[in-house]
């Protein structure tokens, strides 16, 4: 009889089975396979007045599987559980034993990578299933359930939102309270006072060593009439300065890293790492490219240290070689594995392009970068500073020249490094400098910008919010339920995002908060340490949160939908105003018995001509609502981009110029300039 191994992803199955070698078969649980019911109480699947009591059953259109495990089971020897590395994985594990009816003839098995010498070493070093992870997340699932069935029921009934959640609601709270405090923002006017030299500016920043605020264009004026345009170099300092190398990725930094610098949703930056996680054909083997993706370690194995060291020698030489990089560890951590790196520095993301799809290659560099430069010494910049003085007014020069380039060697196109350099002022055969001009510019001061997919992550995870493995799916629930929009690259909450968040604020501001929900993540880390029981914190949870449910029911407003004065054309009945993912609509009253939207004639500008048709381009929308730009004679035409044209010709090669971040730019050739 052999021996059965279980994992959760089909894609890993015949790869690990052929590390294995015949004695052993590699079969898949495709996931999950069960699940709390959707009957009791409320639904919950939950008996919440007999100790939480969970009512587990088969995942539908999982029977089939769970049949075939079974028989898989009782033809086997010995069964190890060898799903994902973190407190879901463990979960999974236990419900296999639980459901397979494994005895105490198995044994739990983790690998943070896909590799044949790992997986046969956690083979050889196997253990029991930990109880208590898996009692922290069955606590953490409970929370979800019950807090998701319960609110979600209220917010369809009184508000018209499809969902909330125990994380989900918080971070969409988050999202609206920055939009508020950017609407209530009050711009206040300053001015900057510049001087221009030869070879470089200095900006004026003290008077007589305090420092200058100029609030209006009459001080500006009062300013420069005291100045002329000789400067005094009052005093000139240089030193050397360090820019250390960043640590491997984590989860969450993964995710940032990858929708700032290679335009990846969170969810999108998940999908394909799963993939290179599982494995890959490389053409001599299938292997698996990266470690274990769902992590908050940045911690990576001496073995990889060693491995790495040495390739950094022969390739780039010994000055080249940094340190292991130390974080201090959040309470929050959960350090069972490693960060997020290649799984061999030998597998260079040039050697393996061929092998790889283009998203799939563009996340490996971007790992294998940083986890190649986190290793690679400091770089080194010389920054020189400079003051001058003009009759009290102090000015400021600063200026940074790359002396070694150290990490920045391989990591320089995901960081933007650029020399400033100031000239010799050592040179100078006097302590005066003449300028050129001095110049006033109005400013405005500006509220904190609306978050990003990348900021909103980095938000999170600063506030103890949730697990970084979860935001991917936090991020893309509120943008399905049609709670925020994106709008160039921001979140933008919608109509029926406010009035979610204001709602859940009227009647659960003291569970739907920060804080709240950062205890709580904090009593299911406990739970896991035994330091908690994790019925004590169910109980005081539900009593807690239960009554204001059953107030909110009673008491909250329904919002009722506005009419038009208009009837629909297929029943007859009203028409109302509702509100979506992408904004109002007209609809009829009487959904969902019946379904009528009334479409709307819409204004279409036309942006540029067609540089491939006779037609013109228009903005259009993705199914997911994304906007790009594209020609109107789709699909006789395919023309399309992600970038708004400008309405005029390159003056170099007469192709499109459209907008890029703060610049105009070619669609054909390298031509841009300042927007």
């Amino acid at each position: 009889m052999k021996k059965l191994v279980i994992v959760e992803s089909p894609a890993k199955s015949k790869t690990i089975e052929k590390y294995l070698g015949s004695d052993y078969k590699v079969v898949s649980s495709k996931g999950h396979i069960r699940d709390l019911a959707t009957s009791g109480k409320y639904g919950l699947g939950v008996d919440v007045d007999n100790d939480f009591t969970p009512n587990y059953v088969p995942i539908k259109g999982k029977s089939k599987d769970i049949n075939a495990l079974k028989k898989d089971v009782k033809a086997s020897s010995y069964v190890y559980l060898a799903t994902d590395p973190d407190r879901e994985g463990e979960a999974i594990s236990w419900h296999l034993k639980d459901t397979l009816d494994i005895n105490d003839n198995y044994s739990r098995v983790v690998f943070n990578e896909i590799t044949k010498d790992v997986v046969i070493d956690a083979i050889n070093h196997p253990r029991k299933i930990d109880e208590d992870l898996v009692k922290s997340q069955e606590t953490r699932r409970i929370l979800d359930r019950i807090i998701g069935f319960r609110l979600s029921k209220l917010m369809q009934s009184k508000t018209g939102g499809k969902s909330a959640g125990r994380v989900q609601s918080v971070a969409l709270k988050l999202i609206v309270d920055r939009e508020r405090e950017i609407e209530k923002f009050v711009p206040e006017e300053y001015w900057s006072i510049t001087a221009d030299f030869k070879d470089f500016t200095a900006d004026l920043e003290k008077y007589h060593g305090k420092k200058v605020k100029i609030t209006s264009e009459v001080e500006a004026n009062e300013i420069l009439a005291k100045l002329s345009n000789a400067f005094k170099i009052e005093d000139v300092k240089s030193n050397e300065v360090k820019k250390n190398a960043h640590p491997v990725f984590k989860t969450s930094t993964l995710q940032r890293m990858a929708a700032n610098k290679i335009n990846f949703a969170p969810s999108k930056t998940m999908k394909v790492a799963q993939k290179l996680y599982e494995g890959v054909d490389i053409g001599t083997e299938t292997v698996g490219l990266i470690t274990y993706m769902r992590t908050d370690s940045e911690r990576v194995s001496n073995t990889f240290v060693a491995e790495t060291y040495e390739y950094i020698k022969k390739n780039f030489g010994p000055e080249y070689i940094g340190g292991v990089k130390v974080s201090k560890k959040d309470k929050l951590m959960q350090d069972a594995h490693e960060g997020i790196r290649p799984t061999s520095i030998l597998r260079t993301p040039a050697s393996l392009k061929k092998y790889l799809t283009p998203d799939e290659y563009k996340l490996y560099n971007l790992i294998y970068i940083r986890a190649l430069a986190s290793l690679m010494a400091s770089a080194k910049l010389l920054t020189t500073n400079v003051a001058l003085e003009n009759n009290g007014y102090l000015f400021k020069a600063t200026g940074s020249v790359l002396s070694f380039d150290g990490y920045l060697k391989v990591y320089a196109e995901y960081e933007d490094q650029k020399d400033t350099i100031l000239p010799d002022f050592k040179s100078y055969k006097s302590n005066t400098i003449i300028a050129s001009a001095i110049t006033k510019e109005q400013h405005f001061t500006k509220p904190e910008p609306r978050y990003t997919e990348s900021s909103l992550i980095k938000e999170l995870e600063n506030l103890g919010i949730g697990r970084p493995s979860t935001y991917a799916t936090i991020l893309s629930t509120i943008k399905d339920r049609g709670y925020v929009i994106l709008e160039d690259k921001k979140l933008v909450p919608t109509t029926i995002g406010f009035e979610t968040t204001d709602k859940l604020q009227e009647f659960f501001s003291d569970i739907v908060n920060v804080e709240y929900t950062r205890n709580m993540e904090s009593d299911l880390d406990k739970i896991a340490d035994e330091e908690i029981n994790n019925i004590k914190v169910l109980r005081e949870f539900y009593d807690k949160f239960e009554p204001l449910v059953e107030e909110a029911f009673q008491k909250m407003e329904k919002k009722e939908a506005e009419k038009t004065g208009e009837v629909c054309p297929e029943c007859g009945s009203d028409l109302v105003i509702r509100h979506g993912k992408f904004g109002q609509f007209v609809a009829c009253s009487n959904y969902p018995t019946c379904k009528y939207i009334k479409k709307e004639e819409k204004q279409v500008k036309e942006l540029a001509d067609c540089p491939k048709c006779e037609g013109k381009i228009v903005a259009k929308r993705t199914r997911k609502g994304k906007t790009f730009y594209g020609c109107s004679n789709y699909p006789k035409c395919d023309f399309a981009s992600w970038y708004e044209p400008v309405g005029q010709e390159c003056p170099e090669c007469h192709s499109m110029l459209v907008k890029k971040k703060n610049k105009i730019a070619c669609i054909n050739c390298e031509y841009e300039k300042e927007d």
